[in-house]
């Protein structure tokens, strides 16, 4: 009997990061009703660094949408503190809008608000042993398409991406840099990143030849234009 006192089950160490207090309150619970779970929770993305700084954690759990910072940008710097962190995105959103870009951040998977506490608890089991969480739906959506478009000796065989598609039509809509970040969920500085590859791989060097260089050579379909 001495000895069982002893052998105490190490907890497994979760973050969760929402900034709405009552889903986080709510799941903390649910997590909790685990006895080798404890749970931490964060709702101002600001202290997040600090966290990672004083505490190791097994499993974080990411909201999707948040003031100030969404899941794919927090992930990118938590990662920056942790490479070996293990995220999960835990959403109520759909996901499939916004794969590929959470896959780059650097996340392990993603959950749903609306699972079963069985699948959120299995979903952080498997995570921590490093297997990942990605739902039927989107697994059939992992071969990433691309579009190869013929432009002569200037641009010939150039790859664009469905990410590069996107991103061009809301340049056709003559949307700012930030409505742009906010619409497709990326930095500032990864959309200007994003905007000098297509230059390069377009051979343009501004906006409006790049949007007639998108149509000239049918990237872009003609109701994406003015």
């Amino acid at each position: 009997m001495l000895l069982y006192n002893f052998l105490e089950v190490k907890r497994m160490e979760i973050l969760l990061i929402d900034d709405h207090r009552s889903v986080v309150e709510g799941t903390k619970m649910l997590i909790e009703s685990e006895p080798d779970m404890n749970v931490t929770i964060e709702t101002d993305v600001y202290c997040v660094p600090d966290l990672m700084r004083l505490k190791k954690f097994d499993v974080m759990l990411l909201d999707l949408y948040m003031p100030n910072m969404n899941g794919a940008d927090l992930s990118r710097k938590i990662l920056d503190y942790v490479p070996d962190a293990i995220i999960l995105i835990y959403s109520g959103f759909e996901i499939s809008p916004h794969f590929n870009l959470l896959m780059e951040s650097g996340v392990s998977g993603f959950i749903s608000k609306t699972s079963t506490r069985e699948q959120l608890i299995g979903a952080i089991r498997c995570a921590a042993r490093k297997e990942a969480i990605i739902p039927m739906s989107l697994l059939k959506q992992l071969r990433r398409q691309e579009i190869v478009v013929q432009g002569g000796a200037d641009c010939d065989q150039t790859t664009i991406t469905q990410e590069e598609v996107k991103l061009l039509r809301e340049l056709a809509k003559g949307r700012s840099n930030k409505e742009i970040s906010k619409t497709l969920m990326i930095s500032q500085r990864s959309l200007e990143y994003s905007l000098t590859e297509l230059f390069q791989k377009l051979h343009v060097s501004s906006r409006v030849e790049l949007i007639k260089k998108a149509k000239s050579l049918g990237i872009l379909p003609a109701e994406d234009l003015y």
